[in-house]
Parts: C-alpha cells; structure tokens; sequence
C-alpha cells in the first residue's frame, strides 16, 4: 500500500513540533502503540494539545 503522507498530512492533528510521523499513520500507530498509548488524532484537539496520549487520558476526554 502506497504512503499518501501529503493527503493525511491535510487532516493530521498532531501539534507536536517536529514529529518525524506526522502525516505517517502506520509509523504513527506503531510508535504509540508500542508505548502503549493512542495517536493524537484520536483526543479533541485540547486533549490533543496536553501531549497525553494515555489511554486514561482517552477516556477521561470522551467522557467530557
């Protein structure tokens, strides 16, 4: 399957500076899932902004 980075790049909402996955979904996925963790365009964009990509901090943003 062929990387579409320009195209995700348009609807990616990582802010974190430098990212070398942003616009890289699978790299993306990978990396946090590894850390046990969610990617960032799962949070609303202010729980997106606080760099807690914990699965707690997922819930307890959903349950807002």
């Amino acid at each position: 399957m062929e990387c579409t980075r320009d195209e995700n790049l348009k609807d990616c909402p990582c802010s974190y500076p430098n990212c070398p996955r942003k616009g890289l979904c699978c790299k993306c996925i990978r990396h946090h899932r590894a850390k046990k963790e969610l990617p960032g365009c799962y949070f609303s964009p202010n729980a997106e902004k606080t760099y807690d990509r914990s699965v707690d901090n997922f819930i307890k943003d959903q349950e807002l």
